[in-house]
């Protein structure tokens, strides 16, 4: 399921979600014009759960404390479509979070979502020795906030069943909960793995603190 927009009206300009979006989209930009520089790049500014734990760097290339990570590598990404399908949801559902928080408040909240899914995806995985790089989770907890705030919004969705593809209009909860309970199923045999290629555990830590966090940050 690939989400396209809501049909919630944001009655403020998203200026956050825009600049992250931005941001991220610039930092790739600047990865790929490293060339062979880029490794050393992503070691640098990777989150590795070894280094966060022992709050000492596991590379030569580690040259930032550890805990400066866990907001760095929030802005990294692997490849153009890792990129692509963040920012795309991120543009689906930040705009109204945002709209919802405010300004300041919502940069705020996105990056301690970023931070709790990273430490989620170290607690499961407190030996990887690979870079964690990515910003889903904390587009998780901006996706937890969405479904706590706009649970019956309708999301226009770009289905694909094999070679079925159709664009439907799905419930928030619906779309939401679906993705949720995926990154369960599919993260749950993943615990203790210090080699999986996705980090599902980030995902549910960030959905799962977004959904608290924003109850409390929402403003009034």
């Amino acid at each position: 399921m690939i989400p396209l927009r809501d049909n919630i009206p944001s009655k403020t300009f998203p200026l956050v979600t825009i600049g992250i979006i931005l941001a991220n989209v610039v930092i790739f930009i600047y990865q790929l014009m490293l060339g062979t520089g880029e490794e050393s790049f992503l070691w640098k500014y990777g989150a590795v759960a070894k280094a966060i734990i022992s709050f000492q760097p596991v590379h030569p290339a580690s040259t930032i404390p550890p805990i400066l990570t866990l907001i760095t590598a929030q802005f990294l990404h692997g490849s153009i479509w890792h990129l692509g399908g963040n920012m795309l949801f991120l543009w689906t559902f930040g705009d109204n979070v945002e709209d919802k928080l405010g300004h300041i408040k919502f940069i705020i909240f996105y990056l301690i979502c970023g931070i709790i899914s990273i430490l989620a995806q170290v607690a499961v995985a407190s030996s990887a020795m690979v870079p964690l790089i990515g910003a889903s989770g904390a587009i998780a907890g901006v996706m937890g906030a969405y479904i706590v705030r706009f649970p019956q919004a309708r999301i226009q969705t770009l289905l694909i069943i094999f070679f079925f593809i159709r664009i439907v209009s799905i419930p928030a909860f619906v779309f939401l909960g679906l993705w949720f309970v995926f990154q369960l199923l599919v993260g749950a045999p993943t615990v203790g793995n210090t080699q999986s290629g996705v980090a599902y555990f980030a995902h549910i830590g960030g959905f799962l603190a977004g959904m608290l966090l924003f109850k409390f940050m929402e403003k009034e």
